[in-house]
């Protein structure tokens, strides 16, 4: 290899790592509206339906609900994944100010696990904790804290939305 190459090839080498620095907001690409589905919990006390963004993509599901001061009453973001995550595969509350809880659906669709996460406020990003389901799963609802509770949704509850091949009942309205 010439030396001239070389030294441009190190040169761009170190700045991988410096990349990893810069604000996220600097290397992203403008956000794209995320599409909305209808969602189905089906508890004891009937089904609650939630209209929800869907996260599908790496970066989608990487911005979350980040730097929002407000979800409604009703809404919600479904993230979900192509494979099975493992149960070490967390959510973190980097940049996220709405108290959440989120449920760990599994892949036929009942709810594995749910937990609660708070605002972290910190402005170093390995500061906020990370939540882990502890179960594997194949997609995860946020919704506003104390939602579950409120309406009476528990682990083994079932989730459906339009395209979800869920196992449970589907009277989820067409989107």
């Amino acid at each position: 290899m010439n030396p001239t190459r070389r030294r441009l090839l190190l040169g761009l080498a170190a700045l991988v790592p410096t990349a990893a620095l810069l604000p996220r907001a600097l290397l992203a690409e403008a956000p794209v509206p995320l599409d909305t589905v209808t969602v189905a919990l089906h508890s004891e006390q009937g089904p609650h339906r939630l209209r929800v963004e869907v996260a599908r993509t790496l970066p989608q599901r990487g911005q979350g609900l980040m730097d929002r001061d407000h979800l409604d009453a009703d809404a919600g973001m479904l993230f979900l994944y192509r494979d099975e995550q493992s149960p070490r595969n967390g959510f973190w509350m980097y940049r996220t100010r709405i108290p959440l809880d989120i449920a760990f659906i599994d892949a036929d669709g009942r709810i594995a696990a749910i937990r609660q996460m708070q605002p972290c406020d910190s402005e170093r990003p390995g500061e906020c904790p990370v939540t882990y389901p502890g179960v594997p799963y194949r997609a995860a609802l946020e919704v506003n804290a104390g939602y579950f509770a409120e309406k009476g949704v528990e682990e083994g509850d079932c989730v459906s939305w339009s395209g979800s091949g869920s196992q449970c009942l589907t009277d989820v309205p067409g989107d």
